[in-house]
């Protein structure tokens, strides 16, 4: 589909965050959801966590939050309206919020996500 407004696509990530239930959302900690167009090096990429995985910190004070970037521009290529947009977004979203708890894409894979 061509590609929506970024005001518009970051109102359905703002959306996707919404959705997630309230009990796994408590569980981010420090962590940024940016909306950009694409990745510089990546254009074909959806979303990536930069971080230090939940599961891995032990003194993790004083830094700056890890971050997720949401790529527009690949995921509207990837559907053919906005409902599907909407979806891959949710999809993209738990994906690297996943990966901000310590799921790896291996254990993404078998829950079904990956």
């Amino acid at each position: 589909m061509e590609p929506i407004p970024q005001e518009r696509f970051g109102y359905l990530v703002d959306d996707a965050l919404d959705l997630i239930p309230e009990e796994l959302a408590a569980r981010f900690e420090n962590v940024a959801v940016v909306v950009e167009d694409e990745h510089p090096e990546e254009p074909e990429l959806l979303g990536l966590y930069e971080g230090v995985p939940m599961t891995e910190r032990d003194s993790y004070g004083g830094v700056l939050p890890d971050r997720i970037a949401i790529y527009r521009l690949p995921l509207c290529d990837l559907v053919d309206d906005e409902d599907e947009l909407v979806e891959e977004i949710r999809i993209t979203v738990i994906h690297e919020l996943a990966h901000h708890v310590g799921i790896d894409d291996e254990e993404l894979h078998q829950l079904g996500w990956g």
